[in-house]
């Protein structure tokens, strides 16, 4: 029998998670690491959802069997294939027909399955948990260009908690834009990507986050973070403006056109005047002449958040300084 698991056990399993939802179901979010595994496609899914409304449950069996019937030997074959030492992970939207079918067709084939107690449904509850559950945030702030990420990064190499919110969201949060041209998560799949991070946080001890807004490209940090994020301590990194050009114009590489549409995102807010120097900069392809410019722009509204925190919970410290100290940096004085 296939060993029902609920949503925190599911997730300390380290062998593949097979979702059996359709493609579309797979597309707007999933469980992180997960491979899609439809039992139904996407027109399947929709004809046997009708059918079980206006018919009832007995038929739209009979349909979903003449649907899959042809292709067992092939999702068995999957199945076999994902599994890692004849074990593998299963999960639908509820825990119901469609997982069920899966691991009753995988265990006959040799396979130890577990299964999602309450599917993807039940991850997306407990996701939502995560992000009120109260967390020790170190929230490590910044002005653009101050290597906020490249911290993040050595925390986390160091052992520490630390959730790159940037990397989750594929997006820098500034005119900086996208990372490449692969496209930011859905809103769904970014609070599933967070809330697992936050899942395989270390109990009892500092998280690092980075001081972002809200808004993160297209995609938003969940209400019940992003109210601990503006509660909690803030380290800022000093870094002087000329380091700060150095380091952008030398990390991102971005070709022109990928540039010019980012200058126009903020073409508002620069001004017509710095919007045209930006672009007579990008033309000459002086880099560290557009940085100047945006960066006049980020670096005001970054001085302008900052001054709605609280100053007692606000701590600059220097950033080269900060970053060569591991592991007795001056963030965990």
């Amino acid at each position: 029998m296939p060993t029902d698991l609920p949503v925190a056990e599911f997730l300390q399993l380290k062998i593949p998670y097979l979702d059996v939802r359709s493609e579309g179901e797979f597309a707007l979010g999933h469980i992180p690491n997960a491979v899609s595994m439809p039992l139904f496609n996407n027109e399947e899914r929709a004809q046997v959802g009708t059918l079980y409304k206006k018919s009832g449950r007995q038929k739209a069996l009979l349909q979903g069997l003449e649907f899959v019937g042809p292709r067992m030997r092939k999702l068995a074959e999957q199945g076999l294939s994902a599994a890692q030492n004849n074990r593998v992970a299963v999960y639908c939207w509820r825990g119901g027909m469609r997982s069920a079918s899966v691991a009753w067709l995988l265990e006959k084939v040799g396979l130890e399955v577990f299964i999602l107690k309450g599917g993807y449904k039940a991850y997306r509850n407990f996701a939502i948990r995560l992000f009120a559950k109260p967390y020790l945030l170190k929230v490590i702030g910044g002005k653009t260009g101050s290597r906020k990420t490249q911290l993040l990064a050595t925390l986390v190499e160091q052992g520490k908690n630390a959730i790159d919110l940037e990397s989750l969201a594929n997006h820098r949060g500034s005119a900086f834009g996208y990372f490449g041209e692969t496209p930011q998560p859905t809103q769904e799949h970014f609070e599933n990507l967070l809330a697992f991070s936050l899942f395989k946080l270390r109990e009892n001890e500092p998280v690092f986050i980075e001081d972002e807004s809200r808004l993160i490209g297209r995609v938003h940090i969940p209400d019940a973070l992003w109210s601990q994020m503006r509660n909690a301590n803030v380290i800022v990194l000093n870094w002087p403006l000329e380091a700060r050009i150095d380091f952008l114009t030398h990390e991102y590489q971005e070709n022109s056109e990928v540039m010019k549409k980012n200058i126009e995102a903020i073409k508002k807010r620069l001004g017509g005047d710095r919007y045209k120097e930006a672009l007579a900069y990008l033309a000459a392809n002086d880099r560290a002449g557009v940085c100047r410019i945006v960066l006049a722009y980020y670096d005001r509204a970054y001085e302008y958040g900052l001054s709605k925190r609280n100053p007692g919970m606000v701590r600059y410290v220097d950033g080269e300084k900060a970053l060569a100290n591991f592991p007795h940096s001056i963030l965990f004085e």
